[in-house]
């Protein structure tokens, strides 16, 4: 029947084997999200896109651990009403049934299994291997002629042209011999009395007898009509010429072969069960390694988190290690052609200062710089302002805040370091009590001119550091 959308795959748009169902309702096969898993980071649902884009969430991104087996709709599937396309065939059935069909339909195209390269309708392998297959032949073990599995059946050893075969193997040279003497060496397959031309070692001849055992059956079969025919042609046959022996003979083997036809039966119904456990215990194991899965997943997510605490705490020790608790901050600048070259363009306009107090419970402050100026500095001067901060201990301080701020720039030679201060102007929405995170900062946007700076004379910029220094009384 036509399957319903819902039995379809969100990306390979057939029916689903092994459903899984994304966070965010798609339906994939397992083997479809795995590849789009692998081969897309951060893919998002096809599905979700399809339907409408502005809907996408992080439920759309797909990841195998945030799927789940789709148990429900499995066992629909399995239900589904199918039948076999390969031509000539009639089998119908359910999907559960249809796989197990497809290793026994006797219309499907299967390779022969000798090697000689050829395609072969499952129910013509006996007729291929009898009459056309190139690599089934049997080696006479009298006269060691290569014989074809019609020649062989009616291949008689005492016939006057085995006789000269005899006759001619006997007069030819060493070397001849020395070829054949490998196929000695080797062991036939047990069914080459019906026509399986296999030969080799032990270990391979067991291999070949568990996988070849439909072809096996199909020669015997193939074998059975022959001699039913021949039991047919005997009974019809005039008294006396046929010897009774022969037909004795016939009749017994006619009885083994029924009897090894029984026990490959036995064989295949113990192989299918043997494939049915294994393939219960592979469903298992997936479960176990898809809950092992999730558990990794999980175990992830918790470690980033605490990768997260853990980088929150470095920050808060850094900060801790840099805060100034008595109004004096030393603030050390590396990296200052780049960051002057950063101001120039835009990039980066100013830079901000770590946090630091008064006192222990004083006020929270900061300090602003503009390396290529702000406002009637800019392009000409180092801007250097104050920034009274909202802190924890401001309902307990007076305010505006009044005490008097010095800036310094350091000349790492000791010899002029530059010096600016001010005292508030109590007026200013800069020093009243912060409502925001930050007051508007106040300071010299002309606080050190930008070739004085740069001067050789002058050691404000060593080894591309410099230092600033604020003191506040």
């Amino acid at each position: 029947d036509v399957p319903d959308q819902k039995y379809l795959c969100s990306n390979c748009n057939n029916i689903l084997k092994k459903a899984l169902q994304t966070l965010c309702g798609h339906r994939y096969c397992s083997a479809c999200l795995s590849w789009i898993v692998r081969n897309n980071k951060n893919a998002i649902c096809q599905k979700c896109k399809e339907e409408d884009p502005s809907t996408l969430s992080e439920g759309s991104l797909l990841a195998e651990e945030r799927a789940f087996g789709d148990a429900a709709i499995n066992k629909e599937i399995s239900e589904l009403k199918v039948h076999c396309v390969t031509l000539g065939c009639s089998w119908s059935g359910i999907m559960k049934n249809f796989e197990e069909h497809q290793s026994l339909c006797e219309y499907a195209l299967i390779p022969c299994h000798t090697g000689c390269g050829h395609m072969v309708m499952r129910k013509k392998l006996a007729d291929h291997l009898e009459n056309g297959c190139v690599n089934n032949v049997t080696m006479c073990q009298k006269c060691k002629r290569s014989l074809s599995s019609s020649e062989y059946q009616e291949h008689s050893c005492e016939s006057n042209l085995c006789k000269e075969q005899k006759h001619v193997q006997t007069e030819t040279p060493s070397k001849e011999k020395n070829r054949s003497t490998p196929l000695l060496n080797k062991d036939g397959c047990r069914f080459s009395e019906v026509g399986c031309s296999f030969r080799g070692s032990k270990e391979k001849i067991k291999e070949h007898e568990k996988t070849a055992v439909g072809a096996h059956m199909l020669l015997l079969l193939q074998h059975i009509k022959q001699l039913k025919a021949s039991l047919c042609t005997a009974a019809k046959a005039a008294n006396g010429s046929i010897p009774q022996s022969e037909l004795n003979v016939n009749e017994n083997k006619l009885h083994v072969f029924e009897n090894i036809v029984a026990v490959l039966n036995k064989e295949v119904e113990t192989s299918n069960l043997e494939i049915t456990a294994f393939r219960r215990q592979s469903e298992l194991d997936q479960n176990i390694i898809r809950g092992l899965e999730l558990k990794i997943a999980e175990l992830h997510r918790c470690l980033t988190q605490k990768d997260a605490g853990l980088s929150s705490l470095h920050k808060s020790l850094l900060f801790s290690e840099q805060t100034s608790y008595d109004g004096v901050f030393l603030w050390k600048i590396t990296d200052v052609g780049r960051k002057l070259q950063d101001s120039v363009t835009g990039r980066s306009v100013g830079l901000c200062s770590p946090a630091f107090y008064t006192a222990k419970y004083g006020y929270k402050v900061c300090l602003r710089v503009y390396l290529n100026g702000d406002g009637t500095g800019k392009g000409t001067h180092v801007s250097l302002f104050f920034v009274v901060m909202r802190g924890d201990y401001d309902a307990l301080l007076p305010w505006p805040f009044r005490h008097k701020v010095t800036f310094m720039l350091l000349d790492q030679n000791n010899r002029e370091h530059i010096i600016d201060a001010f005292r508030p102007d109590l007026t200013s929405a800069s020093f009243q009590r912060p409502v925001n995170d930050m007051n508007v900062a106040s300071g010299c946007p002309m606080f050190l001119p930008l070739s004085k700076l740069q001067s050789p004379k002058y050691a404000y910029v060593k080894e591309d550091t410099l230092f600033l220094k604020c003191i506040i009384e």
